[in-house]
């Protein structure tokens, strides 16, 4: 039977609980952390650096024993964080190959990825492994990756290599050898397995691939041969791809809790960093930005910013959120920031070459959104008109930067502007032969000289809310022998009401 070709590069990342920590602060990165699980009094370290190793830390030591470390900074862990770097991770490897399989274990991230077949879309593995490295360090992880025919014997040599080779290729044929040396740490033992070996004075995979096959079955069962094809890096992986999701979040949580708005705006720009960077990766551009954060007393503040057209800079963002939450800001201290933004298509416009220069998109969502901190929501926009004759029927909605620039011809012509009365004002109107003769106006008394009208408009009659008005258009002049007034008047007969809604200039 021939053999179906394989080629998997396998990605690992210890320590991840502090790794996903840290990979938003980066000012913590040089100092000795650790990162504490359990609740209080049962606390214990479930992830560590290496500066922190090296001043005699260990998993599984307790907060006392921790208290005991003046120089320690100390986490308490964030399964959302993690969650977040995982995706991160997934996502990073998904661009060089589709066939992704995620074997992550408790405190570490490990991958498989289907590389078979990639050479000339990334080159030959040495490059693709390098250039995978180098994505993920962008998004301010360590790892090691290895490439080799047999998952399994990738796996347990990045899990054993030192932390010094972040890489390491191994050549068909020598799975075995490059296994040797390596400890029984790197495999899944039970406690029973792991006992056995150790009475049998086994203590390398070297060691335990010599064994004779038949008497370690005799005595450990078909775990025993399979334990052994692991050491031989012969047994066979049924590799189970999963597509990861595309999802621009970020979370964060606090030491303690924060009050400045700048201090959260400081955080959030190292996230839209992250966010921009892999948006970017996919030749895409941020759309809307949701922002959640969790205050004091277990409640939720959300706030939504979105950009007339998708952009990734980042001081647009940060301008915007800092008004937002200047207009909106939450009741009480943060202990937690989570972002999640929304992609979008990168547009670009061509101009003409005698086209005028546009507005720059990005600057007018930031005047809008300064008008709206002085106006207040929902009166700095566009008017769009409603389905309906009742007077003011229009909403506004946000303003949006067209797709196309299509320009109209001027055309030079004298209007009269009309100009609306908010709100509109109560008159005192005479009325004969059923036609507007005079009315009171700003404690001004207008003798009518022509009257256009009246136009009936009416809607609503099946609700509470019905409207019934009757316009007119009129010229009129002061009784003391003024200026001409020109205006639009209605009479509501449903509530029995004179009003001048506007002004002919």
């Amino acid at each position: 039977m021939t053999r179906t070709a394989e080629l998997y590069a396998c990605l690992y990342v210890e320590e991840l609980p502090l790794q996903a920590l840290l990979r938003l602060r980066p000012e913590l990165r040089d100092k000795p952390c650790v990162v504490m699980d359990g609740d209080p009094p049962l606390q214990m370290v479930c992830s560590l650096n290496t500066k922190a190793r090296r001043l005699g830390v260990t998993h599984a030591m307790t907060r006392v024993e921790i208290d005991t470390f003046t120089s320690i900074r100390v986490f308490q862990r964030s399964r959302k964080e993690e969650a977040a770097t995982k995706g991160i991770l997934l996502e990073s490897v998904g661009v060089f190959s589709p066939r992704v399989e995620d074997r992550s274990e408790n405190g570490a991230f490990l991958c498989f990825v289907d590389i078979l077949g990639t050479e000339k879309l990334s080159g030959p593995p040495e490059v693709l492994i390098r250039s995978l490295l180098t994505g993920v360090r962008k998004n301010g992880v360590s790892a090691r990756a290895v490439v080799s025919r047999n998952a399994n014997a990738a796996a347990a040599v990045a899990k054993g290599v030192t932390s010094q080779t972040a890489l390491r290729i191994i050549a068909e044929g020598e799975e075995a050898a490059a296994l040797a040396s390596l400890p029984l740490s790197v495999l899944e033992l039970t406690e029973e397995q792991r006992e056995t070996l150790r009475l049998w004075g086994i203590r390398t995979l070297g060691m335990l691939a010599d064994l004779p096959e038949d008497e370690l079955i005799a005595r450990m069962g078909q775990s025993g041969q399979r334990l052994r094809q692991l050491a031989l890096g012969e047994l066979p992986h049924p590799f189970q791809p999963k597509e990861p999701a595309f999802l621009l979040e970020e979370h964060l949580e606090f030491d303690s809790p924060v009050e400045l708005l700048e201090s959260v705006l400081f955080v959030a720009s190292g996230m839209l960093d992250q966010l921009i960077r892999r948006a970017d990766s996919r030749a895409l551009a941020l759309a809307a930005i949701d922002i959640d954060l969790t205050i004091e007393g277990s409640a939720t503040h959300t706030c939504t910013v979105r950009s007339s057209l998708p952009t990734n800079e980042k001081q647009i963002w940060i301008k915007l959120l800092h008004l937002e939450l200047r207009a909106h800001p939450p009741k009480s201290a943060i202990l937690a920031l989570a972002i999640k933004a929304e992609p979008g298509a990168i547009k670009r416009t061509q101009l003409g070459l005698f086209t005028p220069q546009l507005p720059e998109p990005t600057k007018l969502d930031v005047t809008l959104a300064r008008i709206r901190a002085i106006v207040g929501e929902g009166c700095a926009g566009r008017p769009v008109l409603t389905d309906t004759h009742k007077p003011q029927g229009f909403h506004i909605e946000t303003f949006a930067v067209p797709a196309a620039y299509t320009s109209s011809p001027y055309t030079s012509q004298t209007r009269s502007t009309l100009r609306k009365l908010r709100s509109a004002e109560n008159i005192y109107v005479t009325v004969q032969d059923d036609c507007p003769k005079t009315f009171v106006f700003r404690q001004g008394h207008y003798i009518i000289m022509q009257a256009y009208g009246p136009w009936l408009v009416s809607g609503d009659w099946w609700s509470p809310a019905s409207w019934r008005l009757e316009q007119w258009d009129l010229v009129a002049s002061a009784q003391d022998g003024g200026d001409l007034l020109c205006c639009c008047i209605t009479h509501d007969h449903v509530l029995d009401r004179w009003q001048i809604v506007a002004l002919y200039d």
